[in-house]
């Protein structure tokens, strides 16, 4: 039996960031900080690779707008609250909400690294999925070499369930690539029989 899909709230607040889905308009703050970024991002993020226009980016928002109000896709902006800056984006993919399982992924404005905003964005992501949305499972996924990213689930009380061999390849096309899979249940999720 399919899992009712919830409403999904459109914005929430950590002690330090505004979290909102992702809105028209946001396309020149986002692709300045992808290019900001780049050099730091191209080692793991494939679309890294693909230059992109201004408007290419305000159009990749749009689409990310409309597949959250399908809730296909709740990919997610985030802003400091006292500057109001966008400091980084993550969200929660891969949804199967017959589980209900999502996949939170995230990258950040390597100008705002440093400062904790990540692991204070992934803390909220997963107390509001859990808490708002009931999801009982919660992935990341991230290369093992790419120990910043690995830092955030490790902090976070994520277990590390598996390495997996050779699963991906390098955003280069060169070489094949481990995956490690990091999971958290919603302890407080009613368990189907």
């Amino acid at each position: 039996m399919l899992s009712m899909m919830p409403n999904v709230p459109q914005s929430f607040v950590t002690e330090r960031l505004f979290i909102r889905l992702p809105m028209p308009g946001d396309g020149k703050a986002v692709f300045e900080a992808q290019q900001a970024s780049l050099n730091e991002m191209l080692p793991w993020i494939h679309w890294a690779h693909y230059q992109t226009t201004l408007e290419q980016t305000e159009s990749g928002i749009r689409y990310a707008h409309d597949q959250f109000k399908r809730k296909k896709d709740l990919r997610l902006h985030l802003f400091d609250k006292q500057t109001g800056e966008f400091v980084g984006s993550s969200g929660l993919h891969n949804i199967n909400w017959s589980v209900p399982r999502m996949e939170i992924g995230y990258w950040m404005d390597t100008r705002h690294s440093g400062k904790g905003y990540m692991t204070e964005a992934v803390a909220g992501i997963t107390s509001f999925a859990f808490q708002e949305l009931g999801v009982h499972r919660l992935e990341i996924h991230c290369d093992p070499e790419n120990k910043q990213s690995r830092a955030i689930p490790e902090k976070l009380g994520y277990e590390l369930e598996a390495v997996l061999k050779q699963n991906s390849v390098s955003t280069d096309g060169r070489t094949y690539r481990d995956t490690c899979v990091y999971a958290m249940l919603n302890q407080t999720h009613i368990h189907r029989k």
